[in-house]
């Protein structure tokens, strides 16, 4: 299928382009230049921030026999994952804190609390997705091959479904990302050995196996124990009736906090991809891409999510997935400061920059996946040139 909008890329010279990539260039040197203690200080505090939260959330669930202790226990462990999975996990693991050469914050040694493999999710996302971000048929994030998300994706009976399974996938979304990280297309082409496979299967299994005992044995045991070992003490007759019911429900606070963590992923990653503003390409576009197409490319493949610093911190600061995209590599904590630079570059050289606030994002995103259900569809219309003006008047 031919390209059915035309991207911004096409409405710049090669000098333009290759001028552009300069100047994207020197925005991360000069950030990277000067990293240091602040920026040492951030991610340590975060880890920090994480732990407290995981201590807080356990003791509250020691009393998850009592309403609002099981609120409160299930909000903290919630916010504690979510932490850990987007502001810490997703971050490190790209890399953003190897300058600093610590043996523990590093990419090549830190792991997460989600069913993806440090291994696989590396080269799905990192490699895969940040260096085909949206070429059709390269990248592999687009829909995450069982979702039609694009109008220039060839329509098929089984996404008349999707309405129904991204609701599931939305709640299970780091057991969807570690399946997709399997590449079944690669299996199938024999691309990938049986061995690979046979080890990313077990490392999956090894994930499955670490939360299951965590969130679902090993806690929930504690709780229970605990719990039941004070009323012992007063009441002998109803201590194992108040284990039990602690023991059943620390297991749905836990059910619930992983949700919760997935949704909110979801929803972050989905309004970060897949909304109106963004462009996909076809290979040809893209064929012989200079430095400057590819920061161009990252630039029209995501958009933003408005939102404030809580909001950013909770997101893993992928409300600045432009920012983002352009240098995966930044530490997270720097996307707000270098954020009017990349407008300042749009504004010069007549590019949009995408961005709108979360409930718009989202919605656009969930009407997009309702409507090319169904076949045929057409992009929606795409923002103009980043102007500055909608700022300067609000």
């Amino acid at each position: 299928m031919e390209t059915m909008i035309e991207s911004p890329l096409a409405r710049l010279s090669e000098e333009q382009i290759e001028e552009l990539g300069r100047e994207f260039a020197a925005i991360h040197d000069e950030v990277f230049a000067e990293l240091g203690e602040r920026d040492r200080k951030y991610i340590v505090s975060m880890i920090e921030m994480h732990r407290r939260l995981v201590v807080l959330g356990r003791i509250l669930l020691f009393a998850s026999r009592h309403r609002p202790a099981w609120l409160a226990g299930t909000t903290a462990l919630s916010l504690a994952k979510i932490l850990e999975n987007m502001e810490i996990g997703h971050n490190v693991m790209h890399g953003q804190w190897d300058w600093m050469n610590d043996p523990q914050i590093n990419s090549s040694t830190w792991d997460w609390d989600s069913a993806s493999t440090a291994e696989a999710w590396k080269h799905s996302h990192n490699y895969v997705h940040h260096t085909y971000t949206n070429i059709r048929g390269k990248d592999r994030d687009l829909g995450y091959e069982i979702m039609r998300i694009d109008p220039h994706q060839k329509w098929h009976p089984v996404y008349l479904a999707q309405p129904f399974y991204n609701l599931i996938l939305a709640a299970l979304f780091e057991w969807g990302v570690a399946t997709h990280d399997l590449d079944f297309e690669a299996i199938k082409r024999g691309e990938k050995s049986s061995e690979q496979v046979r080890r990313e299967l077990k490392g999956m299994g090894r994930k499955a196996r670490q939360q299951i005992v965590k969130d679902y044995l090993a806690f929930p045991a504690v709780s229970a124990a605990i719990a039941g070992g004070v009323t012992w003490l007063f009441d002998r007759s109803r201590a194992r009736d108040v284990a039990r019911e602690t023991f059943t429900r620390t297991v749905k606070a836990d059910a619930t906090a992983n949700v919760v963590r997935n949704v909110w992923a979801y929803a972050i990653i989905f309004c970060g991809h897949f909304p109106d503003q963004t462009y996909t390409f076809a290979e040809d576009e893209v064929a012989d891409e200079s430095r400057g197409g590819f920061y161009v490319r990252q630039l029209l493949g995501a958009a933003n999510i408005e939102g404030s610093p809580l909001f950013h911190v909770v997101s893993g600061n992928l409300g600045y997935q432009v920012e983002h995209h352009l240098y995966p590599d930044m530490p997270s904590t720097r996307y707000a400061e270098i954020a009017p630079r990349v407008k300042d570059i749009c504004k010069r050289y007549g590019l949009p920059y995408n961005s709108g606030p979360f409930l718009k994002q989202l919605g656009g995103v969930q009407r997009t996946i309702l409507r090319l259900a169904f076949p045929g569809g057409k992009p929606r219309p795409k923002p103009g040139p980043y102007t500055g003006e909608a700022e300067a008047t609000a």
